[in-house]
């Protein structure tokens, strides 16, 4: 009987000592937990279908993919590549075709073209300032340097959508501080020597 008199006076006392625990709670731990909450809660949700958004988003539009990512610095990066190959791509292509022109008239026996006679001294037929097998090298040159940068505009192009596709996939990891990966150092009981280990802390 007086067991049982003594295990109700304990719970009592648990209970009135868990209220007063409450009570005892201060506005700052309140806001704590409340600003715990509000990290939990604002955790970007995973997104499966989240790289391939990015990378049909950069293919319609490059640099679109990186501001779905919000990485917006990337953009002047895209285009400025993209713009500096387009040039060079359009001013070789303007040159291999000029040089084209003179070099086709050449073989059909004109010698009118601008590069025959450059520096204005009268035309002389056996002795053009551009001779034809030059002209041909010229237009060779041009035409490499143009598929060039033909090439570099693809390849940047590419690149955009593949650095939208696996900037998406790695703003999706778990690098906050609720996922740890620590070095350790423990006194080992059996040899009194330290080990040297890892820990992988993992809250949840």
């Amino acid at each position: 009987m007086i067991s049982k008199h003594f295990a109700c006076i304990f719970f009592i006392l648990l209970t009135f000592s868990g209220f007063a625990q409450d009570k005892d709670k201060t506005p700052a731990d309140t806001a704590a937990v409340k600003s715990i909450d509000t990290i939990i809660q604002s955790k970007r949700p995973f997104e499966p279908l989240a790289p391939s958004k990015a990378s049909f988003y950069s293919a319609i539009l490059p640099g679109l993919g990186q501001a779905y990512n919000h990485s917006y610095w990337k953009i002047p990066i895209v285009y400025g590549g993209m713009g500096v190959a387009g040039y060079a791509y359009l001013w070789n292509n303007k040159q291999y075709h000029k040089f084209r022109d003179a070099y086709k008239r050449r073989l059909s026996g004109h010698m009118d073209d601008d590069y025959y006679d450059l520096n204005g001294s009268g035309i002389d037929p056996g002795n053009p300032d551009i001779t034809t097998d030059r002209l041909e090298d010229i237009q060779n040159s041009y035409q490499s340097d143009r598929d060039l940068s033909l090439l570099i505009f693809i390849g940047i192009y590419a690149l955009n959508i593949i650095d939208a596709n696996v900037d998406a996939h790695l703003k999706q990891f778990n690098i906050n501080k609720d996922l740890s990966l620590n070095p350790y150092i423990e006194q080992n009981n059996f040899r009194s020597t330290p080990d040297i280990g890892l820990t992988l802390n993992i809250r949840l």
